[in-house]
């Protein structure tokens, strides 16, 4: 038996040391909301599948990506990515944003170096991509509407979370420290800490070591399908949450995500069982 096997077979024979028992119910919330008076292009609050709701009981943890879930950032990077190719007097590619979505940092900068054969080293290109997109981080990205309302209830239920995230981890501690979330969190992850993109599980997984907690006591919520697809099949209870730069795989998400989101206003409700 695998290291992660034999933790989850631990930790969800038990509970975690020092959690409070609460019996919030997931799935009463989980409204089919795809009624006939509601127009194709608008995403829906929230919607849910019959057949998830037995995988869960109670909510202990949540999981949080960062860019496009907590913080209004998802923009940034097409315009990083404009802004890496005009560096080099390039033209854009087109969909470039999109291409390099799924990937890693590692892997990202060794893609346009190689694929596009720009004069530097994929290190150097890293430096220069947290370069281009410091000062948003540091003094400008706000949180998404709701962010903040939805961690003060959770602090007050005693549930305990953190962050995930492919970005930076000087960037992202940075924006947290600024928006006063940073010594709410009980850690923060990055891709680059785990050695392995979001299209693995090990970052979830390791998230949920942090927590002290089993997949089951724990949501993951993000904005990215790829990542909703990969914490799914992991074993978590996932929440799609709707952002601009990602509408287009909208559809996708409402059907791969336990439940989905338009707004973090919508996540407390659902989190807390009506």
């Amino acid at each position: 038996m695998c290291i992660d096997e034999h933790f989850w077979n631990m930790t969800e024979n038990r509970q975690a040391d020092g959690v409070q028992r609460r019996q919030t119910r997931f799935m009463r919330c989980c409204l089919n909301s795809n009624d006939s008076g509601r127009r194709s292009n608008t995403p829906p609050l929230f919607s849910g599948r019959e057949g998830d709701s037995m995988e869960h009981n109670t909510l202990q943890g949540v999981i949080f990506d960062l860019d496009g879930t907590l913080l209004d950032s998802t923009g940034v990077w097409a315009q990083v990515d404009r802004q890496i190719f005009a560096h080099f007097n390039r033209e854009v590619p087109t969909g470039i944003t999109e291409i390099v979505r799924k990937m890693s940092i590692e892997e990202s900068s060794r893609y346009f170096v190689q694929q596009f054969s720009l004069p530097c080293t994929p290190q150097a290109l890293q430096k220069l991509v947290s370069d281009l997109a410091a000062q948003a981080y540091f003094e400008t990205l706000p949180l998404k509407p709701h962010a903040r309302e939805l961690l003060d209830w959770l602090d007050r239920k005693g549930i305990v979370y953190g962050v995930a995230t492919a970005t930076y981890g000087t960037l992202a501690k940075a924006a947290l420290k600024r928006l006063g979330v940073w010594e709410r969190l009980q850690f923060l992850l990055t891709e680059q800490d785990i050695g392995a993109p979001k299209t693995q599980p090990k970052i979830f997984q390791t998230a949920a070591q942090q927590l002290h907690l089993g997949r089951r006591q724990i949501a993951v919520a993000e904005d990215s399908l790829h990542a909703v697809e990969t914490a799914k099949k992991a074993g978590f209870f996932t929440v799609g949450v709707y952002d601009a730069v990602s509408d287009g795989d909208w559809k996708q998400m409402q059907a791969t995500a336990t439940v989905t989101v338009q707004d973090l206003q919508e996540m407390q409700q659902i989190f807390r069982g009506l």
